[in-house]
């Protein structure tokens, strides 16, 4: 029996179509999963299918010719574009005698490089372990043998089955630390509400420059590299939005086309921060050719999670790189789009000033009558730094010329018992 290797990083990789030709940004998307993983890429070979075999995925014939241009380039590694059954991955290994992966692997594996905090790492375990469970079945001749022997006999299991037991019991234990993790984030989004700050989630395809978007946004100061998935564990720092106004800004792990389920699933916690977001920023690379095919893979794990309906601004990224005719689009699109490029800063005002009306509406401009009694209501308007220009007037009071979010004017008129006809009264809005 075929015994696998614990090491090696020689990959060959092993591109199939189904139904159609690799498209070239799909086999230029599964080269740069490879190379994020830390693989060294000594070949790729591609292949067409009506439907997948099923027995090896792919044709004997190209089993063949994979085996062949394995041993001449001294591959270790085979990577498959495509998610194979246990079957395939164990028959595949078993006819060409080297370690078999396939891409929802690569991804699993790539996670968990990345993942540096607790929780982060508490996620990739569980779903490694997922994916782990239906893949026990493997070439180690080992896990066939029965325990047995004078002194060593016990309740009969064979290795696999004890195997299958204890990978149980760890994932039930995983599961209730996600739990645990998941009322931990909602004690920490009620405290949030409670302090009346409002949540936007930088989400994206990965690679998509949204580290350098939270960056330039927050001040934050995060490593961004030109990698994918170079960011896993989510980050929140508070976003100003001018006027005296904060918000809450969480940069989230980066989405890719056919994310595999076990990490829609293990991710749970983390993507909630995404799904009870007040406001969604969907950075798009409007230098990136294939940009349309990866908003809709975006869009669709978004819906995935349960965040289609939340409300969001598509925010189009590294437009110091992108050509006129993007520019032009940009230029001319509506207000639901925005052109910036976070590492010059261009676009950038004009993005914060939608961020800020998105979350509280459109701006209450006017002039605003305030008598001796309204001293409380008028010391609020200066440290929400509202105040555009006060004349005293004859009565002892004032006449403000104000500009503040219909959020905060909401708030304004509750503290102070204004009614619906005071507002009418006391502001004059303008055009």
């Amino acid at each position: 029996m075929f015994e696998r290797p614990r090491s090696g990083e020689r990959c060959l990789l092993l591109h199939v179509g189904i139904g159609r030709p690799c498209q070239e940004d799909e086999t230029e998307e599964f080269s740069a999963l490879a190379r994020s993983a830390g693989a060294e890429i000594v070949g790729e070979i591609r292949a067409r299918l009506p439907r997948p075999n099923p027995g090896f995925f792919v044709g004997t014939g190209k089993v063949e010719e994979v085996a062949a241009l394995a041993r001449d380039a001294g591959a270790e590694l085979i990577l498959v574009n495509q998610a194979l059954s246990p079957s395939q991955e164990r028959n595949l290994e078993a006819q060409l005698k080297v370690r078999v992966l396939d891409r929802n692997g690569l991804i699993l594996d790539i996670f968990a490089q990345r993942a540096a905090s607790f929780d982060g790492k508490l996620q990739v375990e569980l779903a490694q372990l997922e994916h782990l469970s239906t893949r026990l079945v493997r070439g180690w001749s080992h896990l066939e043998r029965q325990k047995g022997g004078i002194g060593l006999r016990g309740p009969g299991e064979t290795q696999l089955e004890t195997d299958r037991r204890l990978l149980g019991k760890r994932i039930k234990r995983l599961k209730a630390g996600m739990e645990r993790v998941v009322r931990r984030r909602e004690v920490g989004r009620r405290e949030r509400r409670r302090a009346g700050l409002a949540t936007v989630a930088i989400v994206g395809y990965t690679n998509a420059g949204k580290t350098t978007m939270f960056n330039a946004l927050s001040g934050a100061r995060l490593e961004a590299k030109d990698q994918l998935f170079a960011t896993l564990d989510p980050t929140i720092r508070r976003l100003s939005i001018g006027r005296g106004e904060q918000a809450l800004l969480v940069d989230t792990v980066g989405f890719v086309r056919e994310l595999p389920h076990e990490l829609v699933a293990a991710f749970r916690a983390t993507l909630t921060e995404t799904r009870e977001a007040a406001l969604l920023l969907h950075v798009i690379d409007a230098s990136d050719p294939h940009y349309e095919d990866r908003l809709r893979q975006v869009e669709d794990v978004l819906e995935q999670i349960g965040a289609s309906d939340v409300e969001c601004i598509r925010v189009y990224n590294k437009l110091d790189r992108a050509g006129e005719r993007e520019r032009r689009e940009l230029a001319a699109a509506e207000s639901a789009k925005v052109g910036v490029s976070a590492r010059t800063g261009e676009g950038l005002e004009t993005l914060t000033d939608m961020i800020r009306t998105r979350l509280n509406g459109r701006p209450v401009r006017g002039q605003l009558k305030l008598g001796p009694e309204h001293s409380r209501a008028r010391a609020k308007l200066f440290d929400w730094q509202a105040v555009r220009h006060e004349a005293p007037d004859a009565a002892g009071g004032w006449t403000i010329d104000v500009e503040l979010t219909a959020r905060r004017w909401r708030e304004l008129c509750r503290r102070e018992g204004f009614s619906a006809d005071d507002v009418r009264n006391h502001t004059r809005h303008k055009a």
